[in-house]
């Protein structure tokens, strides 16, 4: 591997010497392959994947693999069963688990697609919590926002804005994680062009952008709250020296991760700031390279779930109406009396009432991309069923038709292919299932079914490889 002069120099200067050894030899190692399974759909264990050798030991639900698969052919993946992560970035569970208790609380992912972090977060917070994931590039948030509504999770808002969009909100927080924009050192194993990219001027970049993020974001955390701070680099300006200046600047104090010595995460390399902070180093720790910290914030306020004022819209009587007619459709999730439909145009949403005001204060400022259960666009008189229903938790199964698929018709599917149900399926909207997980809607027309699956999610690969297609 082929590294930057000025990248050598610099990391040279500025880590451990063994650090720097140690480094340099695991960047020319093969990475890791690991998977995070998600804890809402299945119960899965190491025996029951083949190709799994042992578990990830600071993330629950999180293992390596003897090699990687094909997953892009695996329906289970697209049904939200599992998470494609590197291990370091699995590390957010082991922070979680020590420093979020049993009360519900509102997180902000600020920087979080394609949404491995976020999937993370929500599998480790308490029930009755709400997540809010942002991404503020247009294009990497719709693949966020994909990526959530595949996990399932209900409790679960995602929008599309910049830090200084969300200090104008007037929304605090419990809980923000910043996992920053970077200049990407910890990436150079598995990405080339992260090498290429690589210059003295973009770190120069990052590390004041990583700055400003904070600061925008420090007012809209409670106090007491705890701020993650992470980048997948290397280098001190962007690490160690950042979080040095949120705690002078904030009077932020730098907390301990608990963390086992076989692990072999390193900690500060700043002399003067000898805090309590975790660097993942290929060639050390099984992993990627990657920084985090955790701050909590001066004084002290108990968790509990957002109640933020209510910026009500008028909605006119045309918008009323279309919320009367979706209530009969409201039987497709479980426990609907604790959501309340909402209408944006011809789009179908059930929101938790729990945070309806937070949803509402949410939609009067920032760009949302999804809450809560998409359930489907108005047709004339009729709902077509959303994706996201399909995937959700909260789906209400035996509202439709169900259909079991074999492998290759699941693949045929999830490319929106033409598909043929079985003889005698009633007409109407069908359920279709992988081993009896929901991955999507057919609507069922007698002669032929309609493949509802979104043309922007499908497989778009004609080859199937023959072997290693699947986790399970």
């Amino acid at each position: 591997m082929q590294l930057p002069d000025d990248f050598l120099t610099g990391i040279r200067q500025q880590l451990d010497g063994n650090l720097v050894e140690a480094l340099l030899k695991g960047l020319n190692q093969n990475p890791p392959v690991s998977v995070r399974l998600n804890p809402l759909k299945t119960k899965a264990t190491l025996q029951d994947m083949p190709m799994a050798e042992v578990e990830v030991p600071w993330c629950r639900g999180g293992y390596y693999l003897k090699q990687r698969l094909n997953f892009t052919f695996d329906p289970l993946l697209h049904a939200g069963l599992y998470y494609v992560q590197e291990a370091s970035s699995m590390f957010l569970d082991q922070v979680m688990r020590q420093y979020i208790g049993t009360l519900p609380v509102t997180m902000l992912d600020m920087c979080a697609a394609p949404g491995g972090k976020s999937t993370v977060a929500r599998a480790a917070l308490p029930e009755g919590s709400l997540l809010f994931s942002n991404e503020p590039l247009r294009p990497r948030a719709q693949v966020l926002a994909e990526n959530m509504q595949k996990f399932g999770h209900p409790d679960v808002i995602v929008t599309n804005n910049y830090a200084q969009d969300y200090a104008k909100s007037g929304i605090k927080f419990d809980v923000i994680l910043t996992d920053v924009p970077c200049s990407g050192e910890g990436m150079f194993r598995k990405d080339p062009a992260a090498i290429s990219e690589w210059s003295l001027q973009n770190v120069e970049k990052c590390w004041t952008l990583q700055r400003d993020i904070v600061e925008a974001l420090w007012n809209c955390l409670k106090p007491g709250g705890l701020l993650i701070y992470s980048t997948c680099t290397f280098n001190t300006k962007e690490d160690e020296l950042n979080v040095k200046h949120i705690a002078e600047t904030f009077g932020a104090e730098v907390l301990t991760v608990n963390t086992e010595a076989k692990w072999h995460i390193s900690g500060s390399q700043v002399a003067d700031f000898p805090k309590p902070v975790c660097r993942f180093i290929p060639g050390l720790s099984k992993g990627e390279g990657l920084f985090m910290a955790v701050l909590k914030k001066p004084g002290s306020s108990e968790p509990q779930a957002q109640k933020a004022k209510d910026k009500k819209a008028r909605r006119n009587k045309t918008e009323r109406n279309k919320a009367n007619t979706i209530k009969p459709y409201m039987g497709w999730i479980k426990d609907a009396d604790n959501y309340q439909p909402v209408v944006n145009g011809t789009a179908v949403t059930a929101i938790p009432k729990a945070w309806k005001s937070v949803y509402d204060a949410a939609a009067s400022t920032l760009k949302i991309m999804s809450a809560g259960i998409k359930m489907g666009e108005i047709k004339g008189k009729d709902i077509i069923p959303a994706q996201a229903l399909a995937l959700s938790t909260a789906l209400q199964r035996d509202a439709f038709t169900q259909v079991e698929l074999n492998y290759s018709q699941a693949i045929a599917y999830l490319r929106k292919e033409s598909i043929t149900l079985p003889a005698g399926t009633p007409r109407g909207y069908a359920l279709l299932c992988y081993r009896k997980h929901p991955i999507g809607f057919a609507k069922n027309i007698g002669n032929r079914a309609n493949n509802l699956y979104p043309n922007e999610w499908k497989i778009k690969s004609s080859h199937i490889p023959e072997s290693n297609n699947e986790l399970f």
